[in-house]
């Protein structure tokens, strides 16, 4: 697998006009993209996307900190990380949290604009990406994985954003995978935001007072939030929507093959310790006050095995409605 330059990328894909490839900080290439009906970019390392503004919006969609840090190996605080093959910490020491996939840099396979004006890319990652990588503790990681797996990620960028994760397994042997589109989205301020569409849903609370345990609590009504808040809502297929009366609108999101829903938000402590969530309009440590995660995941018992031949495709929608 060779990795090519932001130039060597630009003339590849010279044809496809709606394309701009840049170096950012730590050597990573940047894809942006300027179709007709929406706006984007894209980290190649981790298949990240980055933002994702339709024309018409006066704020991006898909957030990005101000604060982001890029750097090798590291997933860019913001956007879209992928979230592979294990969801969280791995049970054995020393592995990276939400599995490898970001960590790698990954090939742009295809792109094109479409009839409709959205911009459609292709990535893919493969067991080649992983074994040539000379990351500390990726020997651990080279250990504890098979090798006869195949990663693709299909995003169109255009009024709607629509992703698809795609797991083949080309072994013999079945393999098991957590995983998660852990999407960061703005919202005007999240004390006033809402997720509408988990009443009911059963969860695990990291953080709550029974974090830590495996105990189940139950959803009543609209998600709210008045402090630091990271919850698995297992079994959960269904879509649910951002209300966000203070931008004016509501993101849907739709997923298919995703049986969790997780919903993060730092609060003020948290996002001091991690130190990369940027300003915002409420003060130079604010930006975490105009972000929200709503992800779609196999998580915890959600996880999704993977029989040889077979392949596992997680997909979302992600649209704008006015309030």
């Amino acid at each position: 697998m060779v990795m090519q330059s932001a130039q060597e990328l630009g003339q590849r894909f010279a044809s496809v006009g709606a394309l701009r490839f840049r170096e950012e900080a730590g050597a990573l290439t940047v894809l942006d993209i300027e179709g007709p009906v929406a706006s984007a970019s894209l980290c190649l390392q981790g298949a990240q996307i980055l933002t994702w503004k339709p024309r018409g919006q006066a704020h991006d969609v898909v957030w990005l900190s101000n604060g982001a840090r890029f750097a090798p190996a590291k997933s860019v605080r913001g956007g879209i990380p992928v979230c592979w093959p294990w969801f969280g910490p791995h049970a054995l020491p020393g592995l990276p949290a939400h599995g490898f996939a970001r960590n790698l840099v990954w090939d742009l396979a295809d792109a094109a604009v479409l009839a409709d004006g959205a911009v459609r890319v292709a990535l893919r990652l493969d067991p080649r990406a992983l074994e040539q990588s000379d990351l500390p503790g990726f020997d651990a990681v080279r250990a504890a994985w098979p090798n006869h797996w195949e990663l693709a990620l299909h995003a169109t960028f255009g009024e709607t954003l629509a992703i698809e994760l795609v797991t083949r397994n080309r072994g013999t042997a079945s393999f098991t995978v957590g995983e998660a589109l852990h999407t960061y989205f703005r919202v005007g301020d999240i004390g006033s935001a809402q997720v509408i569409g988990l009443d009911g849903c059963e969860y695990v609370d990291k953080v709550g007072p029974e974090a830590g345990s495996d105990a189940h609590r139950r959803q009543e009504g609209a998600v709210r939030f008045a402090g630091e808040t990271d919850r698995v809502y297992r079994d959960r297929a269904a879509s649910c929507v951002i209300d966000d009366p203070v931008l004016g609108r509501r993101i849907v999101v739709e997923k298919n093959a995703s049986a969790s829903t997780v919903v993060w938000t730092p609060w003020a402590e948290k996002a001091g310790k991690l130190g990369d969530l940027g300003s915002g309009t409420r003060g130079a440590d604010a930006g975490w006050r105009e972000m929200l995660c709503v992800e779609s995941a196999n998580a915890l018992e959600d996880c999704v095995t993977v029989v040889p031949g077979a392949e596992h495709r997680l997909t979302v929608r992600y649209r704008v409605e006015p309030r």
